[in-house]
């Protein structure tokens, strides 16, 4: 996939959830809150990000985690976001 129109192909770096050893039972379908913001892996980006010149594939980025959009086609499962939602650089 070529992304266009300023979005920006994304692979979003799961951090794995540290199992808690208090002894407080909770209830199975209980999911600790997700943070809003998430570091991401760039894929690809359209021509047209404004700051394109920056962004190469393989680079981290910061972005809202609200407004990643997943697609899925043909069984591919896609991340994008739009460029004013990435946050920073790392």
């Amino acid at each position: 996939m070529k992304p266009v129109n300023r979005y920006i192909q994304i692979d979003v770096i799961e951090t794995k959830r540290q199992e808690s050893t208090s002894g407080i039972v909770l209830p199975e379908d209980y999911s600790p809150t997700k943070e809003r913001y998430v570091a991401a892996t760039v894929i690809a980006c359209a021509s047209d990000v404004r700051f394109e010149d920056k962004l190469r594939p393989g680079e981290v980025v910061i972005v809202d985690r609200g407004m990643i959009e997943e697609i899925v086609i043909n069984k591919a499962k896609f991340s994008v976001v739009q460029d004013n939602y990435v946050i920073g650089i790392v």
